[in-house]
């Protein structure tokens, strides 16, 4: 397999921060995914390969192993050992004592980890076992998506995925989904495929947890007077009755009007109301009339 420059995939040079690496990912995840490009076997493949990049470099330890050992960074325990074991040798011989350890033991034992023109080397090298890549991706939802569960398929690595998506996900929220990341060497396990959730808001509600909070106008009239409004919720609407003389600022509590909670079916939070009173504006001569007629009467 020919070497992958991981930090060219991204368009990052070495000295590239992990906030370089992840603002750069995120920027060509957008522009390549799938769901973006259908039927694009290029950007397919180009989004294949910024995924792989990004799963390396965003993790310390891999992108260590990757700077020193390039395109064998998944065998860095196997070269970690080999150089132990020629250490060893090479001590032992300093000492006059090669333990039974000769050159072409060593020589042996290297071809074996990393391949070699012998047989025994290459069904020595075959026997070794590697886990698959772990693969990492992102999900952009909306508030309005995350309040019920629904499907969602996915492509990665060129399979299409089926994913059920539980009411009441968090932004950040990551999920693991196992055996869907790259396949395992020498017949090892496959990695796993993780996903983190990214939930965007346009709605009028902000979310805390469970909870949602929101501000709803109240006109001057009905503020004093009482009445009733309706306002709109995620799962329709909801009457609410005003009593009269509502002061500016006056929070209630709609109990189980929330957001779901995750994997709790039936489990809701709470709707936090306040209400923010507006005062009319371009008032008629008959208006200000009356509202000086009702502020006499009210000095009186």
């Amino acid at each position: 397999m020919s070497f992958i420059d991981y930090y060219k995939i991204l368009g990052i040079p070495k000295t590239a921060t992990e906030k370089d690496i992840k603002k750069a990912y995120r920027k060509l995840a957008r522009k390549l995914h799938p769901d973006l490009n259908p039927e694009d076997k290029e950007a397919e493949r180009k989004f294949k390969q910024i995924n792989e990049a990004n799963e390396v470099l965003s993790n310390p330890e891999n992108r260590k192993k990757y700077d020193k050992y390039g395109k064998n960074w998944e065998h860095a325990e196997a070269y970690e050992k080999a150089e132990q074991q020629q250490q060893q040798y090479q001590q032992s011989q300093y000492q006059g004592n090669a333990g039974g350890f000769n050159d072409q033991d060593y020589s042996s034992f290297f071809e074996s980890m990393f391949g070699g023109a012998s047989s025994r080397s290459r069904s020595q090298s075959n026997s070794l076992k590697f886990r698959g890549q772990d693969y990492s991706a992102e999900l952009q939802f909306t508030l309005e998506d995350v309040y019920k569960t629904h499907k969602r398929t996915i492509t990665v690595n060129g399979k299409k995925i089926r994913l059920t998506i539980p009411a009441g996900v968090k932004n950040g929220q990551i999920i693991k989904i196992k055996g869907h990341g790259g396949k395992g060497i020498n017949g090892g396990p496959n990695g796993d495929l993780h996903i983190k959730f990214t939930i965007l808001n346009h709605s009028i509600f902000k979310r805390d947890n469970n909870n949602l909070y929101t501000s709803i106008p109240l006109d001057l009239y009905t503020a004093l007077l009482g009445g009733e409004i309706t306002i709109p919720v995620f799962n329709g609407k909801v009457k609410l009755k005003i009593k009269p003389e509502t002061q500016n600022g006056t929070k209630i509590k709609l109990k189980g009007k929330g957001f779901p909670v995750y994997k709790k079916e039936g489990q809701f939070g709470d709707l936090y109301i306040t209400y923010q009173i507006k005062i009319p504006t371009n008032l008629t001569s008959e208006e200000k009339a009356l509202f000086n007629k009702l502020a006499k009467l009210r000095n009186s």
